[in-house]
Protein backbone atom coordinates (compact mmCIF):
# COMPACT_ATOMS: atom_id res chain seq x y z
CA UNK A 1 0.00 0.00 0.00
CA UNK A 2 1.74 3.03 -1.03
CA UNK A 3 2.03 5.96 1.46
CA UNK A 4 -0.27 9.28 0.90
CA UNK A 5 0.03 12.51 1.82
CA UNK A 6 -3.20 13.51 2.25
CA UNK A 7 -4.39 13.21 5.88
CA UNK A 8 -8.28 12.47 4.90
CA UNK A 9 -6.58 9.69 2.72
CA UNK A 10 -4.49 8.26 5.31
CA UNK A 11 -7.48 7.79 7.16
CA UNK A 12 -9.25 6.22 4.56
CA UNK A 13 -6.06 4.37 3.89
CA UNK A 14 -5.95 2.75 7.66
CA UNK A 15 -9.26 1.88 7.54
CA UNK A 16 -9.00 -0.27 4.89
CA UNK A 17 -5.75 -1.90 6.57
CA UNK A 18 -7.68 -2.43 9.45
CA UNK A 19 -10.02 -4.45 7.10
CA UNK A 20 -7.56 -6.33 5.63
CA UNK A 21 -6.45 -7.26 9.27
CA UNK A 22 -9.95 -8.87 10.08
CA UNK A 23 -9.59 -10.92 7.15
CA UNK A 24 -12.34 -8.87 4.95
CA UNK A 25 -12.54 -8.37 1.06
CA UNK A 26 -12.13 -4.49 0.82
CA UNK A 27 -13.01 -5.39 -3.47
CA UNK A 28 -16.29 -6.69 -2.26
CA UNK A 29 -19.71 -4.49 -3.08
CA UNK A 30 -20.35 -3.85 0.15
CA UNK A 31 -16.80 -2.98 1.28
CA UNK A 32 -15.58 -1.02 -1.64
CA UNK A 33 -16.57 2.55 -0.28
CA UNK A 34 -16.58 2.27 3.74
CA UNK A 35 -13.52 3.57 4.19
CA UNK A 36 -14.16 6.37 2.95
CA UNK A 37 -17.35 6.36 4.20
CA UNK A 38 -16.01 5.63 7.95
CA UNK A 39 -13.27 8.40 7.62
CA UNK A 40 -16.35 10.64 7.16
CA UNK A 41 -18.53 9.35 9.75
CA UNK A 42 -15.45 9.72 12.24
CA UNK A 43 -14.79 13.22 11.05
CA UNK A 44 -18.34 14.12 12.01
CA UNK A 45 -18.54 12.38 15.04
CA UNK A 46 -15.79 13.66 16.12
CA UNK A 47 -16.41 17.38 14.80
CA UNK A 48 -15.97 18.64 18.48
CA UNK A 49 -12.46 19.47 18.56
CA UNK A 50 -12.26 22.03 16.04
CA UNK A 51 -15.40 24.16 17.94
CA UNK A 52 -15.22 26.91 20.10
CA UNK A 53 -17.26 27.41 22.66
CA UNK A 54 -17.30 31.51 22.62
CA UNK A 55 -18.10 30.90 18.49
CA UNK A 56 -20.87 28.40 19.06
CA UNK A 57 -22.49 30.61 22.13
CA UNK A 58 -22.11 33.13 20.19
CA UNK A 59 -22.88 36.07 22.00
CA UNK A 60 -25.95 34.79 23.37
CA UNK A 61 -25.86 35.80 26.74
CA UNK A 62 -28.48 38.56 27.68
CA UNK A 63 -28.66 40.82 30.66
CA UNK A 64 -32.34 39.78 33.03
CA UNK A 65 -33.77 40.01 36.13
CA UNK A 66 -34.81 36.62 35.93
CA UNK A 67 -33.69 35.00 39.07
CA UNK A 68 -35.81 31.25 39.11
CA UNK A 69 -34.07 27.73 38.12
CA UNK A 70 -33.94 27.57 33.99
CA UNK A 71 -33.76 23.71 33.41
CA UNK A 72 -33.28 22.27 29.79
CA UNK A 73 -33.95 18.11 30.08
CA UNK A 74 -34.04 15.22 27.52
CA UNK A 75 -31.06 16.94 25.27
CA UNK A 76 -29.54 13.78 23.27
CA UNK A 77 -26.53 12.73 23.31
CA UNK A 78 -24.10 10.95 21.19
CA UNK A 79 -20.63 9.99 21.71
CA UNK A 80 -17.67 7.82 21.21
CA UNK A 81 -15.97 6.16 23.82
CA UNK A 82 -12.30 7.08 24.17
CA UNK A 83 -11.40 3.30 25.16
CA UNK A 84 -13.36 1.55 22.71
CA UNK A 85 -14.40 3.81 19.69
CA UNK A 86 -18.07 2.21 20.49
CA UNK A 87 -20.93 4.67 20.82
CA UNK A 88 -22.59 5.67 23.89
CA UNK A 89 -26.04 7.60 24.02
CA UNK A 90 -28.55 9.13 26.25
CA UNK A 91 -30.35 12.24 27.83
CA UNK A 92 -28.61 14.98 29.52
CA UNK A 93 -30.57 17.68 31.62
CA UNK A 94 -29.22 20.99 32.87
CA UNK A 95 -30.77 23.88 34.96
CA UNK A 96 -28.84 26.71 36.12
CA UNK A 97 -29.58 29.88 38.43
CA UNK A 98 -29.22 32.55 36.52
CA UNK A 99 -26.79 35.28 38.07
CA UNK A 100 -28.40 38.18 35.58
CA UNK A 101 -27.37 36.26 32.75
CA UNK A 102 -29.36 34.05 30.96
CA UNK A 103 -28.14 32.35 28.14
CA UNK A 104 -30.14 31.24 24.73
CA UNK A 105 -32.08 28.17 24.93
CA UNK A 106 -30.66 26.60 21.83
CA UNK A 107 -27.11 27.33 22.85
CA UNK A 108 -27.47 24.96 26.16
CA UNK A 109 -27.68 21.69 23.82
CA UNK A 110 -25.23 23.06 21.39
CA UNK A 111 -22.77 23.06 24.34
CA UNK A 112 -23.27 19.69 25.06
CA UNK A 113 -22.71 18.57 21.28
CA UNK A 114 -19.24 20.57 21.25
CA UNK A 115 -18.09 18.15 24.20
CA UNK A 116 -19.86 15.04 23.00
CA UNK A 117 -18.73 15.24 19.30
CA UNK A 118 -15.37 14.26 20.72
CA UNK A 119 -13.72 10.99 21.97
CA UNK A 120 -15.23 11.00 25.15
CA UNK A 121 -15.72 9.17 28.92
CA UNK A 122 -19.23 10.55 30.43
CA UNK A 123 -17.69 11.41 33.37
CA UNK A 124 -15.55 14.32 31.53
CA UNK A 125 -18.49 15.35 29.11
CA UNK A 126 -20.53 15.76 32.23
CA UNK A 127 -17.83 18.25 33.90
CA UNK A 128 -16.74 20.09 30.69
CA UNK A 129 -20.56 21.08 29.95
CA UNK A 130 -21.39 22.25 33.43
CA UNK A 131 -17.53 24.35 33.61
CA UNK A 132 -17.94 25.37 30.08
CA UNK A 133 -21.99 26.74 31.24
CA UNK A 134 -20.41 28.52 33.92
CA UNK A 135 -17.85 30.12 32.39
CA UNK A 136 -20.17 32.17 30.21
CA UNK A 137 -22.92 32.84 32.41
CA UNK A 138 -21.00 33.06 35.73
CA UNK A 139 -24.67 31.71 37.71
CA UNK A 140 -26.03 31.50 40.81
CA UNK A 141 -25.64 27.47 40.54
CA UNK A 142 -25.32 24.99 37.80
CA UNK A 143 -26.36 21.18 37.07
CA UNK A 144 -25.95 18.66 34.84
CA UNK A 145 -27.16 15.10 34.88
CA UNK A 146 -26.65 12.40 32.07
CA UNK A 147 -27.90 9.25 31.50
CA UNK A 148 -26.47 7.03 29.01
CA UNK A 149 -26.25 3.46 27.62
CA UNK A 150 -22.69 2.27 26.44
CA UNK A 151 -22.79 -0.02 23.59
CA UNK A 152 -18.54 -1.06 25.18
CA UNK A 153 -20.92 -2.06 28.00
CA UNK A 154 -23.51 -3.98 25.89
CA UNK A 155 -22.25 -5.65 22.99
CA UNK A 156 -18.82 -6.87 24.31
CA UNK A 157 -17.04 -7.22 27.71
CA UNK A 158 -19.83 -7.78 30.18
CA UNK A 159 -22.29 -7.35 27.56
CA UNK A 160 -25.06 -6.02 29.62
CA UNK A 161 -28.08 -4.46 27.57
CA UNK A 162 -30.23 -2.87 30.09
CA UNK A 163 -27.48 -1.04 32.13
CA UNK A 164 -27.41 2.67 32.03
CA UNK A 165 -24.61 4.83 33.33
CA UNK A 166 -25.44 8.35 35.56
CA UNK A 167 -23.10 11.43 36.38
CA UNK A 168 -23.18 14.50 37.52
CA UNK A 169 -21.97 17.61 38.04
CA UNK A 170 -23.63 20.20 40.44
CA UNK A 171 -21.98 23.46 41.18
CA UNK A 172 -22.41 26.58 43.00
CA UNK A 173 -25.97 26.19 45.03
CA UNK A 174 -26.22 23.05 43.03
CA UNK A 175 -23.68 21.21 45.13
CA UNK A 176 -24.24 23.81 48.14
CA UNK A 177 -28.10 23.78 49.16
CA UNK A 178 -29.93 20.58 48.70
CA UNK A 179 -32.92 21.84 48.39
CA UNK A 180 -31.93 23.67 45.07
CA UNK A 181 -30.29 20.20 43.88
CA UNK A 182 -33.37 17.97 44.69
CA UNK A 183 -35.59 20.31 42.89
CA UNK A 184 -33.44 20.28 40.05
CA UNK A 185 -33.30 16.34 40.55
CA UNK A 186 -37.22 16.49 40.88
CA UNK A 187 -37.52 18.32 37.56
CA UNK A 188 -35.70 15.28 35.73
CA UNK A 189 -37.74 12.56 36.65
Amino acid sequence: MKQKTNVTERISDRVEQILLELGENVDRDGLKRTPERVEASLRFLTKGYKLDIEKVINGAVFDAEYDEMVIVKDIEVYSLCEHHLLPFYGKCHIAYLPNKKIIGLSKIPRVVDVFSRRLQVQERLTTDVAYALERALEPKGIGVVIEAYHLCMMMRGVQKQNSSTITSCMLGHFKSDSKTRNEFLDFIK
